[in-house]
């Protein structure tokens, strides 16, 4: 049972990367169809993550006062009419219009998921099953870009998201069919606005919780930043063709489903402190090599990928833990909390990969540089977070 569940989650989870990751390819056969520049064409990512960030902030608050079910279903929906849409674009203002939808709908899986476990599971049980939907849903980015490479070259950009509209329908049927209401209506949060915005209000004002989130999000900027810079890093710096993209993804997943394969394990060999610390050594490491290699050479296919691997392994590490630290520190609001952690993790994905990567995606050193920064900036963070005496609510 737990192994259906585990699946189904983390193919919850992989709705929003599949919609990130599948067209990346496509960007220079979207910008020619609508005779768009880079700019316009990077915007259809950017405002899928900002929106994909915002609704993050209130899937968790709606599936605690409706329950999981409803709240995923009715996600669904819209998701699959936006992927319809945007796959008959007319447009690069309706396309971009699809992907303000998309990416309004396409975050609750990871959310609610998230409470679902938190419902069911605690303590180093629950840390277990995160660990292992993190590890199944790892393969989404490692497979989009390779076969929206392939769906680009065989049948062109808008097969891409006929494609996101047939997974969305399959996951529509299967949360239908195999996932249970996992939150009690005697468990659920009445839906009246005052509460509610206390309750959101408790949050923030938690520094304990905001910073263990923030050091969260800023180690996951190192990927984000590649995400971002995906199209121009594949093709112009390492100059190979939109099939090759399996040469950046495979080794950034591949790192984080071994990292989480491990997490899962060490859940009850280790504490989540040693965890999270034993990540960002390894993390620290893959940096400076980073930096290291491409100060000296001119990045190509092995070795400019392989510090990608040793990255995310480390970062695979961490997460879990850390996420787990800050969910603990509201129990009661399991949903809530979730929102707001992967709003603040997917609002710092969306600036880095929106803001920060067409900054330095012309160039492997500044993007090597970049990674090292965030990581910098999200150690800080997680040493803020262990100063003083935890609140407990």
């Amino acid at each position: 049972m737990n192994i259906l569940l585990t699946l189904l989650l983390a193919g919850l989870t992989m709705v929003g990367p599949l919609a990130i990751d599948t067209y990346l390819p496509s960007f220079p056969a979207i910008a020619q169809t609508f005779d768009a520049s880079p700019l316009i064409i990077q915007q259809t990512l950017s405002m899928f993550l900002f929106c994909f960030a915002f609704m993050m902030l209130f899937y968790g608050t709606l599936s605690d006062s409706f329950g999981r079910r409803p709240v995923i279903l009715v996600s669904l929906v819209l998701y699959i009419a936006a992927s319809i849409c945007a796959a008959l674009a007319p447009s690069i203002g309706v396309l971009l219009a699809c992907r303000v939808v998309q990416g309004l709908a396409a975050g609750a899986g990871s959310v609610v998921g998230r409470a679902v476990v938190m419902d069911r599971f605690s303590g180093a049980e629950a840390q277990k099953i995160l660990a292992h939907i993190m590890m199944v849903f790892g393969l989404a980015p490692a497979i989009a870009p390779v076969l929206g490479g392939w769906l680009q070259v065989g049948f062109g950009w808008r097969s891409v998201f006929w494609f996101l509209a047939a997974f969305g329908a399959l996951m529509f049927i299967s949360v239908q069919r195999a996932l249970p209401e996992s939150l009690a209506v005697k468990d659920r949060h009445p839906f009246h606005l005052g509460p509610i915005a206390k309750n959101y209000w408790k949050v923030l004002c938690h520094h304990h919780f905001l910073l263990l989130s923030i050091a969260v999000g800023m180690c996951f900027a190192g990927v984000a930043l590649y995400i971002g810079s995906a199209a121009y890093f594949v093709m112009n710096i390492l100059h190979l063709p939109e099939t090759a993209f399996a040469w950046m993804f495979v080794p950034l997943i591949g790192g984080m489903v071994v990292g989480s394969a491990l997490s899962g394990k060490f859940a009850h060999k280790f504490s989540r402190k040693t965890q999270a610390w034993m990540g960002f050594a390894v993390m620290i490491v893959a940096g400076v090599i980073n930096v290291a290699y491409n100060y000296y050479y001119v990045a190509a296919v092995p070795w400019a990928v392989m510090p990608l691997f040793i990255y995310s392994f480390g970062l695979a590490l961490a997460m879990t833990p850390l996420s787990m630290i800050a969910l603990d520190y509201f129990p009661n609001n399991s949903g809530l909390a979730s929102s707001m952690q992967s709003f603040i993790q997917m609002l710092l994905f969306a600036l880095v990969s929106g803001l920060v990567a067409p900054l330095l995606f012309d160039s492997a050193l500044k993007l090597a540089w970049g990674v090292l920064a965030s990581l910098v900036v999200s150690m800080i963070a997680w040493l803020l977070a262990q100063t003083g005496k935890p609140v407990t609510h």
